[in-house]
């Protein structure tokens, strides 16, 4: 059941709309960092293993076997550890994460601003960020006074003023875009440590109550 919920969130954070409509946008011959997809990966593959895991330690326990419970935790101590370097990985890259996309996007607005910026996809890159996540420009001054004189880049609101009020920085957005799903992800792995710990414990208790048994 852990496994199949851990799968099921993985899943979802991989298919979310806001992230891949982001994550697959291609400007020019470069690629949207996509950086984030590897936690994901990471995430639905413990989460499939958990399933199949479970399954061995359940069977293992209902046929009393020593030799498929040994097994099952092994198989979840081996788990335990790639969570928990995924873990470290996802704390040293936390910030990188949503730095890489800022940086995409910026390279994008550069272009989406030039004279020629017709010739490449530029500006479909900036509205398909402007649009996704309801922001409009960098946080620098550029960003700051784009809805008056490029509102084609920008979201439409009902008037002029609005546009310029309520157009938000897109490295804000970004950053709670980003910041938000890492926290799931963060919360799902700890439950997935916690409940494997738990099952370590009583996996090896269980093992030994049958070694210590009477042969019938």
């Amino acid at each position: 059941l852990a496994g199949g919920i851990i799968l099921g969130v993985a899943l979802w954070l991989r298919h979310d709309s806001q992230t891949t409509n982001i994550l697959y946008l291609q400007l020019g011959d470069k690629q949207a960092p996509n950086t984030f997809y590897v936690g994901i990966y990471i995430l639905i593959a413990v989460g499939a293993v958990m399933m199949f895991v479970g399954f061995l330690g359940c069977y293992g326990a209902i046929q009393e076997s020593q030799c498929l419970l040994g097994t099952f935790f092994t198989c979840l101590v081996i788990l335990f550890a790639c969570e928990v370097a995924a873990g470290i990985w996802g704390f040293v890259n936390k910030d990188q994460i949503a730095k890489d996309v800022k940086q995409f996007y910026d390279q994008a607005f550069q272009q989406a601003l030039m004279a020629e910026s017709e010739t490449n996809n530029g500006k479909a890159v900036v509205k398909t960020f402007h649009e996704t996540l309801d922001c409009c420009g960098p946080d620098n001054a550029i960003g700051v006074i784009t809805p008056l004189w490029r509102d084609d880049l920008c979201p439409k609101k009902d008037s002029f003023l609005k546009n310029l009020i309520e157009s938000s920085s897109c490295h804000k957005k970004i950053d709670e875009l980003f910041s938000g799903k890492l926290y799931l992800i963060g919360i799902a792995a700890i439950v997935v440590a916690v409940i494997m710990i738990f099952e370590m414990i009583l996996s090896m208790v269980l093992c030994c109550g049958i070694r210590n048994s009477s042969v019938y």
